[in-house]
């Protein structure tokens, strides 16, 4: 690999999970970097992330006080990543659902020009394995949803699956993001096209967590229904 990528996965009772992730991103990619964000998990995910990364260098982990949410984790990891000089920075979940094997596609696509790649379910090629008709309506209404109010062009806005050049991270003004559960995905993707960014799409078959519980909430999906709004009306104004 020509530059050094880091995988950034947030962690919240995910211990039967974290093993199998690494071996497999390991196996499609062994040469990254893996940083673990964990929320106090009761589970002792924290814990066994420390002893996993004890007998592997690419392996890091930063311990957080309590569930505090999937966006300030993923800032946080951001900023670690830029402090320790890492080229590309993943988002990837710990569930399984991202699948490893598109990783090195990603990069690809980097290589070609892309500032921001995500990987998406609403591209051709791209789809969704295990989820029932409630779950799909409310993926696919939330990106139409979204793209519709902020004028945008890209098919899965809400996608966690995502890549970004360090360039990327520098331009989007970070410390200004808000947004934390669901909306968070859709606030770096705006931010990221305002400003010109390259962003591309990938397709992925994502594939619903094989254990443990869906962080999704209904205040979750409230929060992006309110913020899609709040951050038209900030770029109105010239304040994105």
């Amino acid at each position: 690999m020509p530059r050094r990528v880091l995988v950034i996965t947030p962690t919240y009772n995910e211990r039967e999970n974290l093993p199998v992730f690494l071996s497999a991103l390991f196996s499609y990619a062994p040469e990254v970097d893996v940083l673990v964000v964990d929320d106090g998990s009761p589970d002792g995910t924290g814990k066994l992330a420390d002893e996993i990364a004890a007998g592997d260098a690419r392996v890091q982990v930063r311990h957080r006080a309590g569930k505090q949410g999937l966006g300030t984790a993923y800032l946080e990891g951001f900023a670690w990543a830029l402090a320790h000089g890492y080229d590309v920075v993943f988002e990837m979940d710990t569930d399984l659902s991202h699948d490893p094997r598109y990783v090195p596609e990603f990069l690809r696509a980097i290589e070609a020009g892309a500032d921001i790649v995500i990987g998406s379910r609403n591209v051709p090629g791209g789809g969704v394995e295990g989820w029932g008709i409630g779950r799909h309506l409310l993926s696919k209404g939330g990106s139409v949803y979204s793209r519709t109010i902020l004028g945008l062009g890209v098919r899965d806005l809400t996608s966690g699956y995502k890549a970004f050049t360090r360039e990327a991270l520098e331009r989007l003004d970070l410390g200004a993001v808000r947004s934390n559960g669901y909306s968070f995905q859709i606030e770096l993707t705006y931010r990221a096209v305002l400003r010109g960014l390259r962003v591309a799409e990938v397709p992925i078959l994502f594939v619903d967590r094989r254990a443990g519980a869906s962080k999704m909430s209904r205040s979750i999906f409230a929060e992006a229904i309110v913020m899609v709004w709040k951050l038209r009306f900030e770029a109105m104004r010239g304040r994105l």
